[in-house]
């Protein structure tokens, strides 16, 4: 909210004048007040509403946002990766991302969040290991790649991992899709960032430590439908009728 100049009562003004001016100025403070408290009010609504989701209400590709301790990710998840799309409609309305981190950034390269052991600060030497008792199954489609933006599946290595199935949560952003497009065909990529690729950067250049965990916590605050996407799912039957 911008921060109004308020005009200042001066005691060398006629007294009439001071009342006058004093008056407006309370006025103008109420209203901005009234403002206040009615934008907060509509913005903790549009939350509780988004959070509290019917995920059958949502549309075959539904866009999320992924709010950040460092910025909001907005994607779009893919109607050809059912089961992925399906996994993380799921597991957002669970609320299951809340309050985890990105415990694996690498700049140049992607940033990982979805570990629910980042909750407990003293597994972090677990970090990455952690996620739902499933995975699954891979599902490739060609024409999705590793381009800059790319949301996709992490997962583990082939040798324990040959049907190369997917981590039940934990997922990664591309923040260089020159030296991630080693992973088309091998990983699956189930959505895109529609918008904040400067937050999906402001993330990848955190200073990290050995394990490219960050220094300083990166959060996942939390995950909901994006509000825009909602007013036009519930704008569209109105329209066809």
């Amino acid at each position: 909210m911008k921060n109004f100049i308020r005009t200042l009562c001066l005691a060398g003004l006629v007294a009439a004048t001071v009342s006058c001016n004093c008056s407006g100025n309370e006025e103008a403070k109420k209203a901005t007040d009234s403002k206040s408290d009615a934008a907060v009010v509509t913005e903790n609504t549009v939350k509780k509403d988004t959070m509290n989701f019917n995920p059958a209400d949502l549309p075959e590709e539904p866009v999320f946002d992924i709010e950040t301790s460092l910025g909001t990710i907005k994607v779009k998840l893919y109607s050809k990766t059912p089961k992925h799309r399906d996994n993380f409609v799921k597991l957002v309305h669970e609320h299951f991302y809340d309050g985890l981190l990105f415990h694996r950034v690498i700049n140049g390269f992607m940033i990982q969040g979805g570990d629910p052991l980042t909750k407990d600060p003293s597994k972090k030497s677990q970090y990455g290991t952690g996620g739902p008792d499933y995975t699954i199954p891979a599902e490739f489609v060609p024409e999705y790649t590793h381009r800059k933006g790319a949301l996709a599946a992490a997962r583990r290595g082939d040798a324990a991992n040959p049907k190369k199935a997917s981590s039940g949560s934990q997922f990664y952003i591309v923040q260089d899709e020159m030296n991630c497009a080693q992973l088309d065909g091998e990983y699956t990529v189930f959505g895109e960032t529609v918008e904040g690729l400067d937050v999906i950067d402001r993330i990848a250049a955190v200073a990290t430590d050995s394990r490219d965990c960050p220094l300083n916590s990166v959060k996942i605050i939390r995950i909901y439908p994006d509000p825009e996407m909602l007013s036009a799912q519930e704008a569209a039957p109105a329209e066809e009728q």
